[in-house]
């Protein structure tokens, strides 16, 4: 089992950036493919991005393609997202995930995914 914090979230103007980080805990993260989602208020949970075990492959939703790069380093067991160019429309909670049954599943379904942090919100001022 692995346990999942989010940091570095926060307030940014719109156009500005934010590079989140998920730390994970156990000796198995980099035997995990991961991702990240998001969720407005209202909303449901919506895909980002996703990257394998590896970090040699990743997916992204068409909405934030060419603003946000997903990224980890396995030697500190941490998933990245920078965010590039954010828009008000960007501002949610965002989740890191791990797939537990796949090193290199680029999933984008929610319940593909078996741990999940707590969150941290991300809210971006027009």
């Amino acid at each position: 089992q692995v346990q999942l914090v989010e940091s570095g979230g926060g307030l940014v103007q719109a156009g500005g950036s934010l590079r989140l980080s998920c730390a994970a805990s156990g000796r198995t993260f980099s035997s995990y493919a991961m991702g990240w989602f998001r969720q407005a208020p209202g909303k449901e949970r919506e895909f980002v991005a996703a990257i394998r075990w590896s970090g040699g492959s990743t997916y992204y939703a068409d909405f934030v393609k060419g603003r946000f790069t997903i990224s980890r380093d396995n030697a500190k067991n941490t998933l990245y997202l920078q965010m590039n160019s954010l828009k008000p429309e960007d501002t949610a909670v965002y989740y890191c995930a791990a797939d537990r049954l796949s090193q290199s599943r680029l999933a984008a379904t929610a319940s593909l995914y078996d741990y999940w942090g707590q969150g941290t919100q991300v809210t971006v001022s027009s």
